[in-house]
């Protein structure tokens, strides 16, 4: 926890949480204090050391590691709270496994004993997760705290003090107190100080009520504190795992949970209800090795304890902890339609408390999984309408095959890139300052890869960012045409662009563009050049995409207005030549220059071993007219 050892500086609550960026402190440090301050008259006196003794101790131990102060927002912390928020979990299921100790019928003698491992493994178990709790207990007295008190006005200060972290503490209704009694060893007293008692003195009819009254004594406690613990997490951070997943799979828990304890009661009542008849009964008959409390089908009436009569009298341990697990789930999701209780008042009480547990567990938690798969499930939904609707559309205007792939190959990507959001309409109603930031998070490292901005400011960068837009293109696209006006100058981030530019007829000049580099750089001459012309220039090249490919672009207004307000940046010699050095346009037309005057020097070198003919001499003339031809569209520039 590195990370979440602070120090005693007031910070507002609110302004520091998580995904807000502005922060501010209300106090300073010590050690940053002034050093003289001004007297009534004109001079300055050096501030001597004002801390006693008493106040210097205060400070040392504050900033002991053992007792130094913790942010409840840093990250150690928040795993700590996960970790501790999973372990109460466990340590909820495990408390029902002490009723699964009591056993009828060994061997089809009717008995009551109890499994000694059961017990040790069940103690052993609750042990370790009580002594995780008792770490937690030390934490909370070094955690830092929000007092009521500064939430009044403004937007509550964090109480970094120890001592006053402790005191409040140790005062809060569900503080330490409430912390210790969550972990008291209640249920390992009574099964190995008070039940074997007991059991020596036969007052079974008393084990029951003992177990189930301890276990509920603690139990429903627990519950109020493992919730407070989750509201706790969530009121820090707005969240506890982050994942929609995470919230699934802790209402899941939560669910088996609550059938593992009325499984657990399920069992613990049928055995009472079995040693209600062994009471009524004491020679008791055997039919067919069974004892006639042991019989499903005997005239005793166990209304919805019958099918529990083999699993009290069972050997496997499986047995009696699966089945009534599974018990509680089919009677919680039915809602008890199943359930034909007797007459017997605590046979009824305990079937209309499964009726409105299982109503109450549904509306809650069901209806929760219910709404984390519709929020899984909706950007599936979402897509499906999408090519749904779009099928629809290019059948009923006869769109040819073509088309329809390219279509579907474009959505296909676009879904795979964005998944099916539009991160410009999340952050579009943000303020200012933070869609700046998190433009210039998304984008900077994006920006820099391009030469041209490796001379920029960061101020120039920050406006760039905040005008850049995103754009998704599928293979064989074909971006811009020759000749169409220039819209926007685009950045490529990954992928292949084709670009191709007719020279004359026959002749056509092509070139790669990868990642890093740019075209439309038209507009950009048509920003710097003065006088400015209002009519966007025209695109001397076709771009069309060899594969997938995402870039960035910036329009042609947002360029414009970037470069007047920064033009002096723009007019810079460096700048310029680095545009003309990284220009699509400038590359091509240089290849082009290269390639024909090499050949020309090689048709000139074979002129002079062979002899000058008259085929040579039309290639030759050729070569010029293309030269003369491809020198003409020499490409226009800010430069010049």
């Amino acid at each position: 926890m590195e990370d979440s050892q602070i120090s005693n500086s007031g910070e507002c609550y609110a302004c520091t949480r998580d995904s807000i960026p502005v922060f501010h402190s209300a106090s300073w440090y010590k050690a940053d204090q002034p050093e003289w301050e001004a007297s009534a008259g004109s001079s300055l006196l050096p501030i001597k050391n004002r801390l006693d003794r008493k106040n210097l101790n205060t400070h040392l131990a504050s900033n002991h590691p053992f007792v130094r102060s913790l942010d409840p927002r840093s990250k150690g912390v928040r795993r700590w709270n996960r970790a501790i928020l999973l372990a109460r979990s466990m340590s909820l299921a495990v408390d029902p496994l002490f009723f699964y100790v009591l056993s009828i019928g060994r061997g089809g003698s009717p008995c009551l004993y109890t499994d000694r491992v059961l017990v040790a493994i069940a103690t052993v178990l609750r042990v370790c997760l009580d002594a995780l709790h008792l770490c937690h207990v030390w934490l909370q007295f070094r955690l830092a705290f929000v007092p009521k008190e500064s939430l009044v006005i403004g937007c509550g200060k964090l109480v970094w003090d120890t001592r006053a972290i402790a005191a409040h503490y140790l005062r809060s209704l569900d503080g330490f107190w409430f912390d210790v009694f969550v972990i008291l060893p209640v249920p390992q007293a009574v099964y190995w100080l008070v039940m074997p008692r007991l059991i020596t003195e036969e007052r079974a009819q008393h084990i029951t009520t003992i177990l189930l009254s301890s276990f509920l004594f603690q139990f429903l406690p627990k519950i109020y504190h493992t919730l407070s613990l989750i509201r706790r997490m969530q009121k820090v951070t707005g969240y506890i795992f982050g994942t929609i997943w995470w919230g699934f799979g802790l209402n899941l828990i939560a669910y088996f949970i609550a059938s593992h304890v009325v499984g657990g009661c399920w069992y613990i009542l049928a055995i009472q209800r079995v040693v209600s008849c062994l009471g009524q009964r004491r020679n008791p008959e055997v039919v067919g090795r069974k004892s006639f409390c042991l019989d499903v089908n005997g005239s005793f009436g166990y209304g919805i304890y019958t099918w529990a009569l083999p699993v009290v009298s069972s050997n496997s341990v499986s047995v009696k902890i699966l089945y009534p697990i599974c018990w509680g789930m089919m009677t919680l999701s039915t809602f008890g339609n199943n359930l034909e209780p007797t007459s017997d008042w605590k046979e009824v009480m305990f079937s209309i408390s499964l009726v409105l547990g299982g109503l109450l567990l549904f509306t809650l938690l069901i209806g929760n999984i219910q709404v984390f798969l519709h929020a899984v499930m909706a950007k599936k939904r979402k897509m499906q309408l999408r090519c749904r609707d779009m099928e629809w559309w290019m059948r009923r205007r006869q769109l040819p095959l073509k088309l329809r792939q390219r279509v579907r190959r474009y959505e296909r990507q676009r879904w795979t890139i964005l998944g099916g959001n539009d991160g410009l309409e999340f952050i579009s109603d943000l303020p200012d300052g933070l869609r700046r930031d998190i433009n210039r998070f998304l984008c900077l490292d994006l920006i820099k890869k391009v030469p041209l901005f490796h001379t920029l400011d960061d101020l120039i960068l920050d406006n760039i960012c905040d005008r850049a837009k995103p754009l998704v293109f599928s293979k064989d696209e074909k971006i811009i045409r020759e000749g169409d006006p220039v819209q926007r100058i685009v950045f490529i981030v990954h992928g292949r662009v084709k670009r191709s530019q007719n020279l004359s007829r026959g002749i056509l000049a092509t070139n790669i563009l990868e990642s890093g580099t740019f075209f439309g750089d038209e507009l950009l001459s048509w920003c710097l050049r003065r006088p400015f012309m209002e009519r966007l220039p025209h695109s001397s090249a076709a771009f069309t995409c060899l594969e997938s490919t995402e870039a960035f672009a910036l329009e042609a207004n947002h360029l414009r207005y970037i470069t007047d307000h920064f033009r002096y940046k723009f007019v810079n010699e460096r700048v310029r030549r680095t545009a003309r050095y990284y220009s699509s346009n400038w590359r091509t037309w240089g290849a082009v220059n290269i390639q024909l005057a090499w050949r020309r020097y090689m048709q000139r070198s074979s002129h002079c071993s062979v002899g000058y003919g008259s085929g040579t001499a039309d290639g030759d003339r050729r070569l010029r007219q293309y030269a003369i031809f491809f020198m003409s569209i020499r490409p226009r520039d800010h430069l010049e």
